[in-house]
């Protein structure tokens, strides 16, 4: 018998001094820890934001360079994470965000964020544009997704106005840097540091380039929907595929199902078609909007709740919880976010319910589970795990 190369995941960990300070509290907020180079700035996040626990690198090389140019006044960031920018001197920030870990930090840090994703109009919360806009390119959520950011960018900046991007390099920053240079006719890379870079771009009169459509296919009898950017927008990645086929003989019918972090809603979607009342949940907002959509093309019912994992649930139960979860956020591999998933499962199901999770062979959940009740593998192929937790 040949032996199957085993996946290799690195798991990025916070040192423990961290994990004390922040007492095991997925949802408390904290400041970040900045570098150096940011010295006499702050920012505020939480597990789930980007960059946790401080804030991600292209963003910290885009603050430096926005304070190099002594930019001020209002400063529109369609990505702004924990808030750093707003911290510069003389700015002030008009926070924009899809992610409700980011939105919650926001909020904390008394910026008064706006919840959008790319494509919406922002003029009936601010009916006069900001002279300066800054977006830290998500080049780890596919081409359309960034091609849609820029659009974005594009349409928010007045004729005039100046645009700051940053990105990295090895997620193809110079590529979109010249599909934003197309657009707004004239910028370029003003700062490097290791694979990050910032170009400074200034629009001219012009169209604003056309946000990608979304993708469509079938899977497991489901109309899918898959918006820019969300988890599987195109087909039906692999570890969903083995849990909805390992679930198959699953009798759902008049149970109250949760889909937990729903991506562009098929898991959901396939409980609706087999009788479930679903709630379905997911911290992204271009994912929600996804899979609003998706239930849409089939007819069916269930609720879609923007939420960071179960925080905007109030008292809501279930009779079987169905996860997919996260474990990239941004570059690295983290847990933070999978781990409250099952965390999650132990307040959210039933006596008796039970959580059915698929993930990758090598991530550490089958320790976790245990505080949920008995659990059992039901699949394990093709590099991925099928587990089963039911409360007791």
């Amino acid at each position: 018998m040949t032996g199957r190369k085993k996946q290799k995941i690195r798991i990025a960990r916070p040192p423990a001094r961290e994990e004390a300070e922040a007492g095991g509290n997925y949802f408390g907020i904290r400041p970040a820890k900045l570098g150096q180079r940011l010295e006499g700035l702050s920012a505020l996040t939480k597990p789930g934001v980007r960059g946790f626990a401080g804030v991600e690198a292209a963003q910290e090389l885009l603050a430096q360079t926005m304070r190099k140019d002594r930019v001020s006044g209002e400063v529109l960031d369609l990505t702004a994470a924990g808030g750093l920018l707003g911290s510069l001197p003389g700015v002030t920030l008009r926070a924009v965000e899809g992610s409700a870990a980011a939105l919650a930090v926001l909020e904390a840090a008394g910026h008064e964020p706006m919840a959008a994703v790319p494509g919406d109009a922002l003029q009936e919360r601010w009916p006069e544009r900001a002279r300066t806009v800054a977006l830290t390119l998500a080049g780890d959520r596919g081409n359309a997704y960034v091609l849609a950011q820029v659009a974005w960018a594009h349409a928010q900046t007045p004729p005039g106005g100046t645009l700051y991007l940053a990105g990295d390099r090895d997620k193809g920053f110079d590529r979109y840097v010249r599909a934003a240079g197309a657009a707004f006719g004239t910028g370029e890379t003003v700062a490097r540091d290791g694979g990050m870079r910032v170009a400074r771009l200034v629009r001219r009169p012009g169209p604003t380039p056309p946000v990608p459509e979304a993708e469509k296919y079938e899977a497991f009898g489901v109309q899918v929907i898959g918006l820019p950017g969300v988890f599987s927008a195109s087909k039906s990645d692999k570890a969903t595929t083995l849990l909805l086929e390992t679930l198959d003989g699953l009798d759902l019918a008049g149970q109250r199902v949760l889909d937990l972090g729903c991506g562009a809603g098929l898991i959901g979607a396939w409980a609706a078609q087999r009788g479930a009342d679903v709630t379905l949940v997911d911290g992204d907002l271009q994912s929600v909007r996804s899979s609003r959509q998706t239930l849409e093309a089939n007819h069916l019912n269930g609720e879609v709740i923007h939420s960071d994992v179960d925080s905007a649930l109030g008292e809501r139960t279930f009779d079987f919880i169905l996860t997919n979860p996260p474990f990239h956020i941004g570059r690295g591999v983290v847990l933070d976010v999978a781990l409250e998933f099952l965390a999650t499962a132990s307040r959210r199901l039933k006596v008796g319910g039970t959580l059915y999770l698929v993930a990758n062979e090598p991530l550490p959940y089958e320790t976790a589970l245990q505080k949920i009740g008995s659990t059992q593998e039901l699949a394990r192929t093709g590099g991925f795990k099928v587990l089963a937790a039911t409360r007791g």
